[in-house]
Formats: C-alpha cells, structure tokens, sequence
C-alpha cells in the first residue's frame, strides 16, 4: 500500500534533463504564447551572433552546437520575450493595493512593461507619463536632497557592462558611492574573501580546464536549477572517469543523474549518466568543519606517507614558493578534535578518508561552490577555506585545476569589474579621472545591508534600482518593506512588474527598459552590449526581437537620460554621444580599466576575450606577494552544540525558480507540485517534535534581538541530514533577521539561521 503524502508532494525518480526538461521548455513556451517565436528566440541563445541568456553565468563553450540553451535557461528567455505586456489600461483595471494580494509569480506573470508609469495616490494607481517628464522629476527629486548620499542606486547581475559602467559613472558625477548591489546578496564572500587569499575576487579555471581534471570537487550548489548548462561539463567529465565529490545538505537530483537532452541515446534508451561519485550531506552550517576535517585527514596521510619513507602528499615546493602562512594552518587545523569536526559537520570519519583520498590521488582538481558556501555567516571564511584546500597540493593556478565560484545572474561579475562597487580603489579613481576629467569621492558608500539600514533609519531617502526585486531578495520583509515605504522617490528601471514596486515612496516611478532578447537601436544602428561570465570571459550580446513597445528604453539610454537631466552639462559629459554608439562607451570603459584595452576590437572577436586573472598563471596581487593560507574561525560558535531544540534553516530556490522570479509552484526534482508552502525535515527530527509529514508547523528564529516567525506552512518528510531544514526562499526571508549577516562581505545569512520548530499555533 502506498504512502499518503500532502497534497502536492509525489515521489519522482526520473534524472535531471532528459524528456521532463524538453516537456518544460514546451510547456513554457506555450504559457507565455511565444510558441513558434520562442523556438526560434532560444536559437540564438548564447551564440556568437546572438544574445547572451539573462539567466546564469555559465560560460558558452566553443560553439559546437547550435542548442546552448538549457531548461532554466529556456524559462527565462521566454518569460522575458512573452507576448503578456503590462500597459497602462492594466493599472486602470488593478489598484495597487489589489495588486499587492498577488503572488510573486503572477506579478511577474502578467507580462512585459510598455511604457512609463507615475503613481497617483489619490487613484492608488499607476498612469502613463510621458519620458521627458518622468525624468524631470527624478532629476528634482534627486537635486533637491541636502546630500548625494541620501540616494542609493542598486544594481542587478542582469545589467550590461556598458549599462553598469553608465550608472556608475552617473552616480559618481552625482557625488555618492552608494551601490548596493545584488552580488551583496550572493557571492559577496568570494569578491571579499579571495582577494586575501590569492589575490583576485574571481574564479581561477577556464572552461577547458574541466578537460583536464582528474578530480572535482563540489560544495554547496545545484547545478540541475541554478547553472543546468554546467551539467553538461559535468556530465562529460563523469562519462571520462572523473571521480565527482559532492557535499552538499541535500541530494539535488542533477549532482545524482542526469540525461543530456542531446545525447540520443541517452533520450532513446531512457538511461542516464551518475555524476556523483561520492555524496556526502554535511549538516546546514558545517561548511567549516567540514574544510577542516578535510585539511586535517589529508595532513594526517602526509604525517603516515612520510612515515612510510614516503615523500608525503603535500606538495611542498609549491608551499615553499608561492604561499605564507601554511605553519600556522596546519598547527590551527591539526589541534581541531576530530569529535568536533564529526558533531558540526555531521559526517563520519570514513566520509573525511574516502573524500581525501580521492583529492590526494588526483593529480589536478577543481573545487566548485556556490550560494551554499557564500550565504553565511562565516561566508568569506568558507570561500578563504576552499581556497587553503585546493593550495595544499598546489591546485591553483595549472591546467585542469583553481577553485571555480559559480556566479548566479548573467553579468553580476561584470557589474562589479567595471565599478559598481561601494569601497572605490584608487586605481578606479585614477581611471575616471582620466576618462572623464573629474576624481570622484573615494569615500565608502553603502552596501545592500547598509542601505536598508540607512532607509530605515531616515539617513537615505531616494532609491533607484536597475533592475531586480530588492525587497524581496533582502532578508528580513518586515523591516525592509517598512523601510522603503518610508522613502521619498522610489524608481524602478524594469522589463516586468514586481513587489518592489508596489512599496511605495512619495514619488514612485517605473521605467520599463529593453530586455536582453530586444533589438537595441541608437542614432549609428543597431548596438551591442557586453557580458562577463563565470570565468572572465567578455562576449557581445546582440538582441533582435522587435521590442514590446515603441515606447522602451535601453537601460543605458535610461540612465543617460536621468544622468542629463540631474546634472545637466556637469563634468562636461557627452551623455548623447555616449549612447548613440556604445562603442564610445567602451573606449571609455578600456581608459578607466586597462585590462580591457582594445576592448572594441576584441570582443568581435568570436567568442570574445578573457581578463587578466593573475592567479591563474601564479601572480599573487595580495600584500605579501604570495598566495596566503588563512586560519579558519574556530567550531566553538556552532548554534546547534549550544540549543538541543534548535534546527539550522538554509534557503533554497525550487526548479521554477531564478532568483526572486518565480517561473511556476512545481519543483520536480524534489516531487513538489503546485505549491510552495513547504518546509523539509528530517524523520528523527519529526519525531522527537511530536510531528509528523503533512502537519502544519511554525518556524521562529533565535539569537536575534528582533525574532520573527513563519507561519502555517507544511512539514514534508525529506532525505536531510538531522538537526537541519530547509524551504523556498524568497518566503522564508521573513526569519532571517537583518541582523544575520557575514561581517566581512555583508552577505545575508540564508544558507543558515538556528529557528525552533512547533505545531502550528
């Protein structure tokens, strides 16, 4: 007899890809009648002549094929060119107040943006404006703050270089360095922790480095929803022999099997491709206990090599050239009991030798992570970890081995390189002085943290976002939706409608903006924006759908035209000029960052160029000169060994999911359909709580001097390790207290917050 589950909840065995994504691509394209549009649109998909996808940052490989689209990747596409728009005669027929009883989901669902919108009160709807009079009033709004640092200008991953370079060269002619950003959100810890460690805040490894591991090592990401291009690298270095070590919370079906949907036997014969060799599920927040027992296993079989009359397994030239500070690692790593490493880490000591074993006999190794590491506490210490791992046998910068950060949104890696940043260097500086004749402020501004905090407390009262859904992606709904409704002007550049909209200021504004899919064209043509991937690589991006409406905008003409009309001929920049050929933006771009000289020139060439990453060819831009192994925080601080009753909470996306935008309620990898009102558990943990699957639950945090609490939502019994739970973010954000974040990179800490679990009251 069958187990009755909650509504909603069945089991599904079938591997990540195969038939089940080419039915969700169908069905997506269905939903959002682009049909025959669609199937051509996704064609063009990250090839050298087309656009770059707006989803992840995956890089494309060599253009072997004419399908670089994945399922994921297909969702976002198409829900950026649906036939749905959103104009004026839709805010005629729905309030904002009936608006904000809407789901996320059908928020974004209804479609695309046609044309400017100025909220009017006293109707509590948005009407249409004309553009030149929208700008006019951000311009006044702007202009009549006391201090450019009342203003914070957000920016999302999806942003081109040239749009991200736009707005914050705006910005600072402004006078302000406030850039919350959304890598604040997400991999914050890598641009923050890596720089101490090697000297550069990016992924060593190329693409083809994955040709020539002998190893792989993967920390805390789901490649299958998050990065599903990857999954053919994957999948063809498991098909080789590459052993695949996994350590992640849960068992996410991709890291498990998966089917190539362009292998035909695999799609004929119904069969799939393991991919992990090894699986390890470390308990929520053992990410540091788990570096160090890795660490620690592998100094114990130097220590029984050299005993042996070996030569030990570290690689010792590499320590002695190239890095500081390995003495005191080790002295730290080798006093760590193993029975603290085994109570946070919740693997067993078999788990640490069989892991280190596999790391020791490969010659070359790639370790992999993503948000899992980051969204912490101790975020930048886990990146700085992976990073001391891979130096013990001198994986870092050679062929077929680096460590390999899995950035989330397309561009949210090229927003950072050409300047959003809060903390401005002096070679920044240096660089829009000689661009542009004027030397910014080289003050600290603010990050996203920082920015709700400065909302809320009165300190800032503009906010301009480019792109995303900042409330919702921030921690902690109830303090920040009563921040931004506190602001004075409140404006969105957006391709579609969603909650942060409807947080209103004073003044709020909606500037609707191509997408990555539209054709852009200026006064010299048809234009280019480009895009940095996971792995530096920079490639042109040309859309050629005729945009929604006539009425759109390029978000870097958006941005010029707010830029001209608050600080009209200041600093004598040519902002027409700049937008009527971005190429006139890039030779720009090349002055103020020389890594991208002949910057025009090389990315039409296909395939486009790489930056400079010094580690990867061993330069260490740190202080020392040399790459530097980082002592980790102790395991004294695990909330769990402190309260028995408390449970560690980490965030996760579901399969119809990309950051806030959430494409449908299914997530069928993890036999989830219609709903997300969900939250995973253990059995044991059920038990001892008197639960039982399907019963209705309340989560509360702890250690927070504000606690918040998750009502009424569905216990599901799930394969996790004990004394961990898991459910969807963005609808668990309401326990996650601003307070919990990483101290050093500013990341919220969605990947682990203590909470006690109970009946529902």
């Amino acid at each position: 007899m069958q187990e009755e589950r909650p509504e909603g909840i069945e089991r599904y065995d079938d591997p990540a890809g195969g038939w089940g994504a080419l039915r969700a691509v169908a069905k997506t394209l269905a939903h959002q009648q682009v049909v025959a549009q669609g199937a051509a649109t996704l064609l063009k998909a990250n090839q050298p002549d087309g656009f770059d996808c707006p989803g992840c940052a995956w890089p494309d490989p060599k253009h072997t094929s004419s399908f670089e689209f994945c399922e994921n990747g297909a969702k976002a596409i198409t829900w950026e060119s649906t036939a749905r728009r959103v104009g004026p005669e839709f805010f005629e027929n729905n309030t904002v107040d009936e608006l904000w009883t809407w789901t996320d989901h059908k928020l974004e669902d209804a479609g695309r943006l046609t044309t400017p919108l100025f909220y009017n009160r006293s109707r509590d709807r948005y009407e249409a404006i004309e553009w030149e009079e929208a700008l006019q009033i951000i311009a006044s709004e702007l202009n009549k703050l006391p201090d450019p640092n009342m203003a914070e200008f957000y920016t999302s991953g999806r942003a081109s270089n040239e749009a991200a370079f736009m707005y914050q060269l705006f910005v600072r002619a402004f006078g302000t360095n406030n850039f919350p950003d959304c890598s604040n959100m997400c991999h914050e810890a890598t641009s923050v922790g890596l720089p101490k460690s090697i000297g550069v805040g990016k992924g060593t490894v190329l693409l083809e480095d994955f040709d020539h591991c002998d190893a792989i090592f993967s920390f805390g990401h789901n490649p299958g929803t998050n990065h599903p291009r990857m999954m053919t690298t994957l999948h063809e270095a498991s098909r080789r022999g590459v052993p695949i070590v996994v350590f992640n919370p849960l068992r996410e079906r991709a890291l498990e099997k998966f089917a190539a949907p362009q292998n035909p036997v695999e799609m004929v014969t119904l069969t799939s491709t393991p991919i992990a060799s090894a699986y390890h599920q470390l308990r929520i927040g053992g990410d540091i206990a788990v570096l160090r027992g890795l660490m620690k296993m592998v100094f114990e079989k130097d220590t029984a090599s050299i005993r042996r009359g070996g030569e030990g397994v570290l690689d010792r030239l590499f320590i002695a050239e190239h890095t500081v500070g390995f003495r005191e690692l080790r002295q730290d790593i080798e006093a760590t009991s193993w029975e603290s490493i085994i109570q946070v880490s919740g693997l067993t000591l078999e788990a640490f030798s069989s892991a280190a074993d596999v790391y020791i006999k490969a010659k070359n190794v790639i370790v992999c992570y993503g948000m899992g590491v980051t969204q912490h506490e101790n975020g930048t210490a886990n990146v700085q970890q992976l990073a001391n791992f891979l130096m013990l046998r001198g994986n870092m910068g050679r062929k077929g081995a680096g460590i390999c950060p899995l950035r989330g949104h397309s561009n949210v890696q090229g927003d950072r390189t050409v300047g959003i940043t809060e903390i401005p260097n002096a070679a920044l500086l240096d660089g829009m002085e000689r661009a542009f004749g004027f030397r910014p402020s080289g003050e600290k501004g603010h990050n996203a943290i920082e920015t709700i905090a400065a909302i809320a407390e009165g300190r800032s009262k503009a906010l301009v976002c480019l792109g995303g859904n900042l409330a919702v992606a921030m921690s902690d709904p109830d303090a920040t939706f009563q921040a931004m409704r506190k602001l004075d002007l409140a404006v969105h550049i957006a391709t579609k409608l969603n909650r942060s909209h409807l947080l209103l200021a004073k003044t709020s504004i909606i500037l609707p903006c191509l997408g990555r899919t539209d054709l852009d064209t200026q006064a010299s043509g048809p234009q280019s924006v480009t895009v940095e991937d996971s792995m530096s690589m920079v490639h042109a991006s040309r859309g050629f759908l005729n945009p929604p409406s006539p009425l759109l905008r390029s978000e870097p003409a958006i941005i010029a035209g707010i830029a001209k009309a608050t600080l009209g001929s200041r600093h004598g920049i040519d902002w027409d000029g700049l937008i009527g050929n971005y190429d006139r933006i890039r030779d720009k771009i090349e002055i103020v960052f020389p890594d991208f000289h002949e910057f025009n020139r090389r990315v039409r060439v296909k395939g486009g160029f790489r930056l400079d990453v010094p580690a990867s060819y061993r330069m260490w831009k740190t202080e020392s000169g040399k790459a530097a192994f980082l002592l980790p925080p102790s395991l004294d601080g695990d909330h769990l060994l402190r309260d028995r009753d408390a449970l560690m909470l980490t965030t996760i996306r579901s399969h119809d999911q990309y950051n806030t935008t959430v494409y449908g309620l299914d997530d069928r990898y993890r036999g989830v359909f219609g709903r997300r009102d969900v939250v995973f558990m253990n059995k044991t943990d059920l038990a001892d709580r008197g639960l039982r699957d399907g019963d209705l639950i309340d989560l509360t945090t702890i250690l927070s001097t504000e606690p918040r609490k998750a009502s009424k939502f569905t216990v599901v019994e799930y394969n996790i390790p004990k004394g961990s739970v898991a459910g969807y973010y963005p609808e668990l954000n309401v326990v996650i207290t601003l307070e919990r974040y990483d101290r050093l990179s500013g990341t919220p800490s969605y990947k682990s917050v203590p909470v006690i679990v109970s009946a529902a009251a």
